[in-house]
């Protein structure tokens, strides 16, 4: 996650509706398959990264974030991380690139680079947010460059050398919420609208995004997030 976020959450974000669902939503996507090394690109945080090493059978994950003060190693559930502000390769059998591509100017270059990193057969779990119109203040606020559709994303991904596995969109359920605070004045200032909630509201949206997670690869009309899943050929 982006560290400006983490900022805001502290050590709630395992809690949060969005990233707790948004996690949920990862392991949905990526089923069963055994992994083994991650390489989770733009990572923050590590969340993403901390999570499947919690909750799969993920051995260690190199983190790689230019924002990083420096090289550094640490553990998970008694895994290793190695947090990198930059790599060469790595032996990777699954990759993250989650809500990272939307803030470069060469989407495709980036995408490129990193599929040169891995061996064949490597997986890519990817999200960018949605629909252009969707843009607001808090898409300023992580200095984005764009918002992508399903099918604008998934060209990209095949358009890098990926073969697409599966896409779909994702948050359908709080989308119509979304959409009606785009219409609140004052909604274009560039700031985060990641925010704790009412633990009220926050069990409530939890619960809407987790009747939505079984309809999830069926969803290709509308969400807050598009997820692909693909494999280097």
């Amino acid at each position: 996650m982006d560290l400006k976020e983490t900022d805001i959450l502290g050590d709630s974000i395992g809690e949060h509706w969005y990233y707790r669902s948004k996690a949920a939503a990862t392991r949905r996507l990526l089923g069963e398959a055994p992994i083994k090394r991650i390489l989770d690109v733009g990572a923050g945080s590590g969340f993403f990264s901390h999570h499947l090493l919690t909750h799969t059978a993920a051995r260690e994950a190199w983190c790689v974030d230019i924002s990083y003060p420096a090289d550094s190693s640490a553990t998970t559930a008694g895994k290793p991380v190695h947090y990198r502000r930059s790599i060469d390769s790595v032996d990777a059998d699954l990759v993250l690139l989650m809500d990272v591509l939307e803030h470069v100017d060469d989407d495709l270059g980036l995408l490129k680079s990193y599929v040169d990193k891995v061996p064949s057969g490597s997986r890519f779990l990817m999200t960018v947010p949605a629909f252009q119109f969707m843009w607001s203040g808090h898409d300023d606020f992580l200095e984005h460059k764009r918002r992508y559709t399903l099918g604008q994303f998934e060209s990209l991904t095949k358009n890098a050398g990926l073969t697409v596995e599966k896409g779909a969109y994702y948050f359908g359920a709080v989308f119509p919420i979304a959409v009606a605070s785009r219409l609140i004045p004052g909604g274009s200032a560039p700031r985060s609208q990641l925010k704790k909630h009412h633990p009220l509201v926050n069990s409530l949206l939890k619960t809407l995004c987790r009747l939505e997670l079984p309809l999830m690869g069926m969803n290709r009309l509308a969400g807050l997030s598009v997820f692909v899943l693909a494999r280097k050929p």
